[in-house]
C-alpha cells in the first residue's frame, strides 16, 4: 500500500491567472515593483517548478489542455480559430475526481474556444457541481473587471458592451448580474465553497481573469489609494476604431500601464492569500497561469524571451507551484521538465484514481524528490509555428506570414523567423541560435517533432531546413 493511500483523499485548489509574467513574483527578486506575498507564501510552503510548461502560448488551447491532460492538438487544437473544449469521450478533470467522491467547484473566467450557453466547454457540463463563471469567447478572450450586467450591456452600447466584456455572468446555465470587482467575486465565491460545512472532500478550481488586459478597470477606491488616475473603456463615439484606440493602451503608449497590472497582480494575490489561509495541511494548492506573460500588457518574463503568443520561452513557460503540507517539502525548487497536463494525472493519482491515455505524468515522486526525471520531450505546434524541447535543447520554427506581421504590428510581439536552436542550460534567454554549430541536433529534434505530429494525428509538415 502506498503511503499516500493511508491519508484521505485530499481537497484541491487550483488556480489558474492570466497572462501573469514569469519574472512578477516579488520572491524572485527579479523586479522590484513587484509585491506577491501570498504566491511568495505558496512557494516557500512547497515546491516551485522552475521548468513548466503550458501547451501553447494563448489561451484557449492552453486551457483545454488544462482540464483534459492532453495535448489539444490530438482533437485539432492550434490556434484561436481551431481552439475547442475536448471531445466527449475525453474525460474532465472534474468528472475524473467527481467519480471519486468530490465536491466540484468552478469560479472565474472561461475560454476554451467559441462556446455557447449549456455546451459541454461550460463547467456545470464537464463535471463541476457549483459555479460563477462568464464566456470569455464571446468577448474577445476578455471579462471585464467591474462590470456584468443588462445595464451595462445597454449603456456601453454594441459594438462597446461587446469588446469590453460587460455582459452578465452565469452560474448554472442560469445569467447571474454583478457589479463589482470581479477578482474580490471570484475569491469570495470559491472561499465560500471551500468552506462549505461538508465532509466529502472538494475540488475547487479558481480561473482569475487577472490579469489580463485592461488593468485600468479598478475599483475606485483602488485607484484613489493607488494614486493612479481613471481610465476609460473604449467608445467608438469618443475614441475611433478600436483597433487604432487599442494601440494606445498597450506597451509603451499607456500611461500608467505597468501601475495598473501590478495592483490587478496585487489584488488577485491578496484573494490567493485568503484562499492559502482556508486551505489546511490536507490541501492540495496548485498555482499556474495559462500561457507565458504579456508583455504588450505590462507584464515582463526575465530572463525569458519573448512574450505570449510566440514560442520563445517567454510564450510558454510559466509560474508553477504546488502546496501539500501533508506530503511535499516546503521551499524545495525542481528543474524538471514538466508541464500543465501533467495537473490532471498528479492531482486524480493524489486523489485514488487512475488516468488512462494521458499526456501528462504524475508529478508526485518529482514534486517529492524521490524522481527528477518527468518528461524527456514537449512538443508546441500552432501551424505558422512550432517548437519542441528535448533535454536542454529547444528547436523553433516560425513562418513569415499573416498571422507573425499581425502579432508583430497588432499585439507588438515579435516572433522570430524561421529556426532557431538555442541550449537552454546556457541561454535561457534563447539569444545565440546554435543551428549552424548543432545540426545533428537541429535533425534529430525536427524528427522527433514530425513523429510526435503523426503520432497527435497533425499533417506531415513539409519545412526546409
Amino acid at each position: 500500500m502506498r503511503e499516500d493511500e493511508l491519508l484521505p483523499a485530499p481537497n484541491i485548489l487550483l488556480i489558474v491567472s492570466d497572462d501573469h509574467g514569469y519574472a512578477d513574483r516579488s520572491a524572485l527578486g527579479a523586479q522590484p515593483d513587484v509585491r506577491t506575498p501570498a504566491l511568495d507564501r505558496l512557494a516557500a510552503e512547497g515546491v516551485s517548478c522552475t521548468d513548466a510548461y503550458v501547451t501553447a502560448p494563448i489561451c484557449s488551447p492552453s486551457r483545454a489542455s488544462i482540464i483534459s491532460g492532453r495535448y489539444q492538438q490530438r482533437w485539432g487544437g492550434q490556434w484561436f480559430d481551431s481552439a475547442a473544449f475536448p471531445p466527449d469521450d475525453v474525460p474532465t478533470l472534474a468528472e475524473i475526481l467527481r467519480d471519486q467522491g468530490y465536491r466540484t467547484g468552478y469560479f472565474g473566467k472561461v475560454h476554451y474556444g467559441k462556446e455557447g450557453v449549456g455546451d459541454r466547454a461550460c463547467p456545470p457540463h464537464h463535471g463541476f457541481d457549483e459555479t460563477l463563471y462568464g464566456l470569455a469567447g464571446q468577448s474577445f478572450g476578455r471579462l471585464n473587471y467591474l462590470h456584468h450586467s443588462d445595464e451595462s450591456v445597454e449603456s456601453y452600447g454594441q459594438p462597446a458592451a461587446h469588446h469590453m466584456a460587460v455582459q452578465p455572468l452565469l452560474s448554472g446555465d442560469e445569467p447571474v448580474e454583478h457589479e463589482g470587482f470581479l477578482t474580490a467575486e471570484f475569491g469570495r465565491r470559491a472561499a465560500e465553497f471551500m468552506d462549505a460545512d461538508d465532509e466529502r472532500p472538494y475540488f475547487c478550481m479558481v480561473a482569475f481573469n487577472a490579469v489580463h488586459n485592461f488593468c485600468w478597470q479598478l475599483p475606485d477606491s483602488e485607484l484613489e489609494a493607488r494614486g493612479l488616475p481613471a481610465f476609460r473603456d473604449w467608445s467608438p463615439d469618443a475614441d475611433g476604431p478600436f483597433m487604432e484606440w487599442y494601440d494606445d493602451v498597450i506597451v509603451p503608449n499607456l500611461p500608467h500601464g505597468r501601475e495598473y497590472y501590478l495592483a490587478q497582480l496585487e489584488l488577485m494575490d491578496a484573494e490567493i492569500g485568503r484562499l492559502l489561509d482556508l486551505a489546511g495541511d490536507d490541501t492540495i494548492v496548485v498555482y499556474v497561469t495559462d500561457n507565458g506573460g504579456s508583455t504588450c500588457n505590462f507584464g515582463d518574463n526575465a530572463p525569458l524571451r519573448g512574450t505570449k503568443y510566440t514560442l520563445w520561452d517567454g510564450g510558454i513557460r510559466i509560474p508553477m507551484l504546488w502546496r501539500w503540507p501533508d506530503r511535499l517539502p516546503a521551499g524545495r525548487r525542481t528543474d524538471a521538465l514538466v508541464s500543465t497536463m501533467d495537473l490532471v494525472p498528479t492531482l486524480a493519482a493524489a486523489a485514488g484514481a487512475t488516468v488512462e491515455g494521458s499526456d501528462g505524468v504524475d508529478l508526485l515522486p518529482v514534486l517529492t524528490g524521490d524522481a527528477e526525471p518527468a518528461h524527456e520531450n514537449l512538443h508546441w505546434d500552432c501551424g505558422f509555428q512550432w517548437a519542441v524541447r528535448s533535454g536542454e535543447w529547444k528547436l523553433s520554427w516560425v513562418a513569415d506570414d499573416a498571422n507573425t506581421r499581425h502579432l508583430r504590428d497588432y499585439e507588438h510581439a515579435p516572433m522570430g523567423e524561421g529556426w532557431f536552436l538555442a541550449n537552454l542550460a546556457d541561454d535561457i534567454g534563447e539569444q545565440t541560435n546554435q543551428l549552424s554549430a548543432q545540426p545533428e541536433i537541429a535533425d534529430r529534434l525536427r524528427s522527433l517533432h514530425a513523429d510526435w505530429r503523426a503520432e497527435v494525428g497533425l499533417e506531415a509538415q513539409t519545412v526546409n531546413p
